[in-house]
């Protein structure tokens, strides 16, 4: 029995080449997210089940989480940008637009604890940071300077998973906040590193590429993961290996699954899905030109890079669109909405906020993200001004 996810017929109305969907330009949108059924044969007959797509609450609610912090960190670089550290409310239209202005003053009056308003009568009024939030925000410098080598390191391992070793800058450039990199990186980072990248135009549109390759580099998250279990398991002799009913199987080529609430998989799928856990494939790290998009290994292998590119990101997520910018570079799957639809031990699709999102799912604990870089750790304290009590200690990745 195949494990694929079959898809209903609006979707395959949509993916067909008469509506140039999912088959021909390799993009997915928000209406399609959740216009489609999972089928798998039951243990008690060959008619099949229909599932639908599980939706995971928590993931959904990481989305709705971050759209407060979002605008309270946007207005503190908006005050910290200003010469005078303080910005004249009737400037705030110019800054945000006029729909956005009166959520940033919602913002403003519901903080008292970071924002200050000052003047009125003969004085325009203006908005300060409060002395603690002033504080704090000084620490973003050290962030920054703890930030750099991870991110150089990230952007050395994107360009390697590129076919060329090379990324058009816009490409990159449209996943920048993502990746953590600074506004105008191409001026403000790359030039400090001659000895790894360098822009050359390729074909008219200017290209960062990779300068030396480092085979220390070369090594996935996935890898690094399984690594660390094994440095940690002190249980003795290795007995063999069974896959559990979650999924979960302890090899050096397995994929770490969190199937969502309510999804029960029945043993012809497990047994599949062992199968499937298994096989060995080649590195997201080695060219993809050399492998057959036939190969089932090579089929495994775009899932890896999937993991992986998700993976160099701050919070472990990109849009679908982001994640279809890369299709040719990374030779990401032709069906890349079914690939992600039927592995969704892996990966998670919301619908939640103005665009599709798409997790990488191990990455959560419930909604929160378990391992964060220095940045997204001087965010959460920036942020803990507002008094939230979600935002509890992490790691910090390095």
């Amino acid at each position: 029995m195949r494990i694929l996810s079959q898809p209903s017929l609006l979707l395959r109305r949509l993916t067909s080449p008469v509506h140039n969907g999912l088959c021909d330009n390799n993009s997915f949108g928000k209406s399609t997210f959740m216009l489609f059924q999972i089928m798998h044969k039951t243990s008690g007959g060959t008619r099949p089940k229909k599932k639908i797509y599980h939706r995971v609450h928590e993931l959904d609610k990481a989305m709705d989480l971050q759209k407060k912090p979002t605008a309270i960190l946007k207005l503190k670089s908006i005050i910290q940008s200003q010469k005078s550290q303080s910005l004249l409310l009737r400037d705030l239209e110019k800054e945000v637009g006029i729909i956005q202005k009166w959520n940033f003053i919602s913002v403003i009056e519901k903080y008292p604890s970071i924002f200050h308003v000052s003047g009125g009568h003969k004085t325009p009024p203006a908005v300060t940071l409060t002395t603690k939030a002033k504080r704090i925000a000084d620490e973003e410098a050290l962030a920054n300077e703890l930030m750099e080598p991870i991110l150089v390191k990230n952007l050395r391992k994107l360009l390697m998973l590129s076919v060329d070793c090379r990324l058009p800058l816009e490409t990159i450039d449209f996943i920048q906040p993502e990746l953590g990199l600074p506004d105008n990186f191409e001026k403000l980072l790359i030039p400090k590193f001659p000895g790894f990248f360098s822009v050359k135009d390729v074909r008219g549109r200017p290209h960062l590429e990779l300068e030396n390759w480092d085979s220390s580099l070369a090594v996935t998250a996935r890898e690094e993961t399984y690594m660390n279990s094994r440095m940690l398991d002190t249980s003795g002799p290795a007995k063999r290996a069974r896959i559990s009913k979650d999924g979960n199987f302890p090899g050096p080529f397995a994929f770490r699954l969190k199937f969502p609430v309510g999804f029960r998989p029945n043993m012809s799928y497990l047994h599949e899905l062992e199968k499937w856990q298994k096989m060995d494939f080649p590195s997201p790290y080695l060219n993809a030109r050399r492998f057959e998009v036939s190969d089932p290994k090579a089929r495994k292998r775009a899932v890896a890079v999937l993991h992986e590119l998700l993976s160099l990101t701050m919070e472990k997520r990109l849009t679908s669109g982001q994640l279809d910018a890369f299709h040719s570079e990374l030779r990401l799957p032709a069906r890349l909405l079914l690939c992600l639809i039927k592995h969704h031990g892996m990966f998670y699709i919301t619908n939640k906020g103005a665009k599709s999102t798409v997790f990488l799912k191990e990455a959560y604990d419930g909604s929160r993200l378990v391992d964060k870089c220095p940045i997204l750790i001087f965010r959460d304290k920036f942020v803990a001004l507002t008094g939230r009590r979600d935002l509890e200690p992490t790691s910090c990745t390095t």
